[in-house]
Parts: C-alpha cells; sequence; structure tokens
C-alpha cells in the first residue's frame, strides 16, 4: 500500500465548495446516460427479440461478453492517457462516442449490426467513469469520498430508472428503436455540458502525501503491476467481479424474465419496475456509503465486511423473488435483493481511491473495472442466457427462472472474496502498526 505521510506545508482540507458539488451533480448526470445507454438492450430485451429473433443466448452476448470486450480492455489506455492530460475532456469525448453509438443501435436493422454498434457503445463507455472517479477525489478530501462517491454511484440506480420508464414507455407507445436515438441524442449535448461545468481540478490537491511521494511520476507498467501485485487491490477487483456476476446476470434478464414468466407488461414496467430499482439500488448506494465514511474510520475491514454482510442478507430474498407467483410478490422481494446486492460498489471504489497515489486514480479505477466488469459484466449475462437456452427444449416455460436460481452459489464466492478482503485490510493494518 501506497504509504501516505503528513505534509505540514498543506492545510487541512476544506469543506467542499459549490463548485464541486457542481462538478458532482454533472459528472452524475453523465453516469446516468452511461448506464441507461448500457441498460437499454436489457430493458427491451423482449421487442428487440420480437424484431430481430435473436434467442436468450444471444441476447446475453450482446450485452455481456461483446460488450465487456470493448468496454473492459480499452478503459486500461483511457485510464492511463487520463491520468496524463485532462480528465473532463476525455470524459466529454467519451460521452460524444457512446451517444453517437447508442443511436446506431437504434438503426441496427439485423443482430450483427446491433452487436457493431453495441460494442461502440462500450468503445465510449470505456472512458466514462474511471475518469469521474479521479475528479471526484480530488474534488472531496478524505473522510468526504465515501459519501461523494456513493452520491455519484447513485447513477446506476437513476440510469436504470429513467432507462425502464422512459425507455419502456418510448418502445410501448412508439418502437425500440426510437428509445435508443432518444436518449442517444440527449448525451450529445451531455458533451457539450462536460466541456462548460467539469473544470479540472488539482490532482491530488486534497491528499496529505509527503513531497517526494508527490513528486514521483507514475508510468502505466508501474500502475499496472502496483495493482495486481497489492493482495488487497487485487481482491477488491476479483471480489467485484464475483458480486457483478449476480447483479448484471440478474439485472440484465430480470425484465425479460419479469415480462415472459411473471406477466408483466412494458406499461407495467415502465411504472412499478423502474421504482424498485430506484428505491432498492438507489437506496442501497446512498446508505453504503454512508456506512463506509462512518465506519472505515476506525476499522478498515469495514471496506470488504459491509459487502459481504448485505451478500448473506440477499441470499433469501433472492430466492424468494424467483420462486414468487406473481409479479406482485416478485418486485417486493426484489426490491431488498437490489437494495442489499449493491453495497459492493461504494465500498470498492472508495477503497481503491484511498490506497493509491493521485496520479494512479484513474488508471486504478479504470483496472477495477476492467477485472469487474469482465468477470460480471462480460460473463454474468453470457452465463445465464447460455444456461436459458440449455433448458429452454426441456422448460421452454421456465428455463430463465432455472438460469437465475443457478447463480445463488456465486453468492457465496463473492462472500468469501470479501472476508478475504477483510482479512488482508487487517493485516495491512497491523503491518503499518496504524489504525485507520
Amino acid at each position: 500500500m501506497t504509504e501516505l505521510a503528513v505534509n505540514p506545508s498543506k492545510p487541512e482540507p476544506v469543506v467542499p465548495g459549490q463548485r464541486a458539488w457542481i462538478a458532482l451533480g454533472m459528472l452524475w448526470f453523465v453516469y446516468v446516460l452511461n448506464f441507461l445507454s448500457r441498460q437499454l438492450p436489457a430493458i427491451l430485451a423482449k421487442p428487440i427479440q420480437d424484431s430481430l429473433h435473436v434467442s436468450d443466448g444471444k441476447l446475453g452476448l450482446v450485452s455481456g461478453l461483446y460488450f465487456a470486450v470493448f468496454y473492459c480492455f480499452i478503459s486500461i489506455p483511457v485510464g492511463w492517457i487520463a491520468d496524463k492530460t485532462n480528465r473532463s475532456r476525455v470524459l466529454a469525448a467519451a460521452c460524444a462516442i457512446w451517444s453517437a453509438a447508442t443511436m446506431c443501435c437504434g438503426l441496427a436493422a439485423s443482430y450483427p449490426q446491433l452487436v457493431v454498434a453495441y460494442m461502440a457503445v462500450g468503445f465510449g463507455e470505456a472512458g466514462g467513469v474511471p475518469p469521474s472517479y479521479s475528479i471526484i477525489s480530488d474534488y472531496f478530501p478524505p473522510g468526504r469520498r465515501g459519501t461523494a462517491l456513493g452520491l455519484f454511484n447513485l447513477g446506476p440506480a437513476f440510469g436504470s430508472t429513467l432507462g425502464i420508464a422512459f425507455g419502456a414507455s418510448i418502445a410501448a407507445a412508439f418502437s425500440w428503436r426510437y428509445a435508443f436515438l432518444f436518449l442517444g441524442s440527449i448525451g450529445l449535448f451531455a458533451a457539450i455540458a462536460v466541456l462548460l461545468f467539469v473544470r479540472e481540478p488539482r490532482r491530488g490537491g486534497l491528499d496529505r502525501i509527503s513531497d517526494q511521494g508527490a513528486a514521483t511520476k507514475t508510468g502505466f507498467w508501474r500502475t499496472l503491476t502496483m495493482f495486481f501485485a497489492q493482495p488487497s487491490l487485487r481482491l477488491a477487483a476479483f471480489a467485484s467481479g464475483a458480486n457483478q456476476f449476480i447483479t448484471y446476470g440478474l439485472g440484465n434478464f430480470v425484465v425479460l424474465f419479469l415480462m415472459r414468466e411473471k406477466g408483466m407488461a412494458l406499461k407495467q414496467i415502465a411504472i412499478y419496475y423502474a421504482l424498485v430499482v430506484l428505491i432498492g439500488i438507489g437506496g442501497a448506494m446512498f446508505v453504503s456509503g454512508r456506512l463506509i465514511d462512518r465506519f472505515a474510520r476506525t476499522r478498515k475491514q469495514a471496506y470488504a465486511l459491509v459487502p459481504a454482510s448485505s451478500l448473506a442478507l440477499a441470499v433469501p430474498f433472492y430466492l424468494a423473488f424467483i420462486w414468487a407467483h406473481s409479479w406482485h410478490l416478485a418486485l417486493f422481494f426484489l426490491v431488498a435483493t437490489l437494495f442489499l446486492n449493491y453495497f459492493y460498489l461504494s465500498s470498492m471504489v472508495t477503497l481503491v481511491q484511498e490506497e493509491v497515489r493521485p496520479d494512479q486514480r484513474v488508471m486504478s479505477g479504470a483496472l477495477l473495472l476492467l477485472v469487474m466488469n469482465f468477470i460480471g459484466l462480460g460473463l454474468g449475462p453470457t452465463y445465464v442466457g447460455a444456461v436459458s437456452d440449455f433448458f429452454h427444449a426441456a422448460y421452454p416455460h421456465g428455463s430463465l427462472q432455472i438460469a437465475l436460481y443457478t447463480l445463488v452459489p456465486f453468492y457465496l464466492v463473492a462472500i468469501l472474496l470479501f472476508l478475504r478482503l477483510a482479512h488482508v485490510l487487517s493485516r495491512e493494518n497491523n503491518a503499518l502498526g496504524v489504525t485507520v
């Protein structure tokens, strides 16, 4: 771990000002659009299936592995570039690219065209989140970053909610294609707004680091080696990946599951499922950020124990959601499932941003996303879609339900990895002889 030392020449971190909160709000809005674009194929799975004649397995590939290949691996060079250049401009360019590609998805006339367009969405979105993590960490001081990043991570909840509400409503009233075209056009205007409202903050300006450490410039390979050589960072990435295997495996098929096997219609999805996502995921992001800021100050293991505990509590609710005989009851259990499934994100993002040097933050955030999204986003939906296709011949009306049941063992894998991370964090603390 990079050791932090007090620099008497630097003043104590001040309370974040208006500029910090404006920047956070703009970054949050872009993250909403980022996640909204990413979720549209899952939200509009049924009409896309009917229009382009694709199976569950092919849907899992387009929103899973195909997307993740570009999203995960392009994020590394983009993160390195952002660490060396203006992060706000990198974010604006990325937003413009994924928004234009989202519009192209709406124009796709065949499955291969949809695949190519959606892979381009992944290419653009690779430059969205890592620079934002770093910018927020330079606007908000230690002790406030968990809350700030927790608020920022409300983006997935609101992105999914708005995608469900507007995407499903537009598709029900007109066509699924108009949803892609409309929401992509909004992103082009957001890219311009980033350039106008998000000023580049000074790197490490709120961190109390030694003069020698502040002067040291970290290269690409040194950051890469540091990240995977440090047990806590490596475990944080793989534990997050196991967690995301569940969240993306469920999330990318939950609308199709509710419509095909629970009897919901698009109009009901637009209202009721949208509220479930907003309350469940949104509540998790806000509560987890506050918990981390409170407990990690005195016990660093809280970064890992909080998500481990929440996942253990989530299992019975998840099983009840799949078992429920009506969509009304299923949504009731789904609220608790989503709330408890998402405690990991703010915890792991904050941990990584606190553990590395200011000039390593974007790339370290990109490496975290690389591992957890390749495992979770790349393999989770792909796995669920493949299992559903496997059981479809024998259980044509319940294959997706069976596929979702098979995600249960991955809860145990994620819990064990988070517990291992808690042990490593405790050992690192003891080795340094400090209390964090």
